[in-house]
């Protein structure tokens, strides 16, 4: 495989594939003004309001429960029409950030080809925060504590009738559902973690292979196939149980392709700065395959490996602790909270167990020594976490 580096003003691109390209210089198009899991609508306002009077038509669609405004951004020229949206539920928000470092792209378009290729051929429409109340608060329901990917056929809450309205107007021929995953998901029954996860929604109980759902299911396999350049293994295939409540579903079921992102743990990044560049370049790769006439076949995308929920942020193997007879295992999760406009993690055991079979981001081997979390060696479910000793050892979580 040859790779060719393309110098332009800004920015370096790297060709690997046929038509494909990655940024080797990513950083600089990266949005720095979002950073960490905490995006709220007071962070994005000020990169909203830089695109007024450009060739970006930034628009106020509707307003949230509390009366934040949901905005809108156009732009392009092309035939093929792409809706994407972000933060449906307000405590995810990596795909936000991807957004925002995909519009500063598009932003070059007089300093790159790519660019230009881009606007040439597709028009946008992207709703960069469904979700504003929930975002403020760090919670995936709205203001009225509804979950709005249950409340498609219904359409009860401001923002989904808001939503419905840019989807009836704009007619995309092509819909991205952009979502965050626990990070408890492992790609398949494996010890590597879901980096990324995608699912082409099923249009009915049956999980009926239509045309457009077919399409869509191609076009996750070309993105998958050039990812694994990247993060090879680390992709995972959402459940596709059927609920004509959620978005997805509704929207596949009109006969418009629609792809589920959801952006997942790259080890050792729980601020996911490193996962949001994989769903930037997984943008990229897209819309590559939007404009070849090649895709892999159906089959492709069945051979990514269905989500399995075999992941804890820290597992504690083979302790020690007095009322069992045997050596077990303990399982933690972060929970996150937050905290003057910071996400917190805090620690909580949530198994005790053996856990054969399971990982852990994070691995520890106690050998049989004996474990005291908070200085007692009476550990229960739900117990927060302030100081955890194995064999007299304090252990970094």
């Amino acid at each position: 495989m040859k790779i060719l580096v393309v110098h332009s003003c800004k920015l370096k691109l790297v060709y690997i594939c046929k038509n494909v390209f990655m940024y080797s210089d990513y950083f600089i198009i990266q949005e720095q003004a979002l950073r960490g899991r905490y995006v709220n609508f007071e962070q994005i306002v000020p990169l909203i309001n830089s695109l007024i009077d450009s060739e970006f038509n930034v628009s106020t669609e509707g307003y949230s429960v509390n009366g934040i405004p949901i905005y809108s951004i156009g732009v392009g020229s092309g035939n093929k029409k792409v809706l994407m949206w972000s933060q449906m539920h307000g405590n995810e928000s990596t795909t936000t950030k991807a957004i925002f470092d995909f519009i500063n792209l598009l932003k070059t378009k007089h300093e790159n080809i790519y660019s230009s290729h881009l606007l040439e051929n597709f028009t946008f429409k992207i709703i960069p925060m469904l979700n504003p109340d929930g975002a403020e608060l760090y919670k995936r329901e709205n203001a009225n504590k509804v979950d709005l990917n249950r409340d498609a056929q219904h359409q009860t809450q401001s923002e989904i009738k808001t939503f419905f309205k840019v989807f009836d107007e704009f007619k995309p021929d092509v819909c991205l559902n952009l979502h965050d995953q626990r990070t408890i998901f492992s790609a398949g029954k494996t010890g590597k973690s879901a980096i990324i996860s995608f699912l082409a929604p099923s249009i009915d109980e049956d999980k009926t292979q239509t045309p457009p759902r077919m399409y869509a299911m191609q076009l996750i396999a070309y993105m998958a196939n050039c990812l694994n350049k990247q993060i090879n293994g680390h992709i995972g295939r959402y459940d596709d149980g059927f609920n004509l409540n959620c978005i997805g579903d509704t929207l596949q079921s009109k006969g418009i392709p629609t792809i589920l992102f959801e952006a997942g743990h790259f080890p050792g990044d729980y601020e996911r700065e490193k996962t949001r560049e994989i769903i930037f370049n997984s943008f990229l790769f897209l819309f590559d395959g939007l404009l070849n006439k090649k895709l892999p076949g159906v089959s492709s995308y069945f051979l990514l490996p269905e989500n399995q929920k075999l992941f804890f942020d820290v597992l504690i193997k083979n302790v020690k602790i007095p009322y069992k007879s045997e050596l077990t295992d303990v399982a933690i999760q972060f929970e996150e909270q937050l905290k003057q406009k910071k996400i917190n993690l805090i620690p909580k055991i949530v198994r005790i167990d053996n856990l054969k079979g399971y990982f852990g981001h994070k691995m520890i081997e106690a050998r049989g020594e004996e474990i005291l979390v908070n200085n007692s060696n009476h550990l229960k479910i739900d117990m927060v976490i302030d100081k955890i000793l194995v064999g007299g050892q304090k252990v970094s979580l």
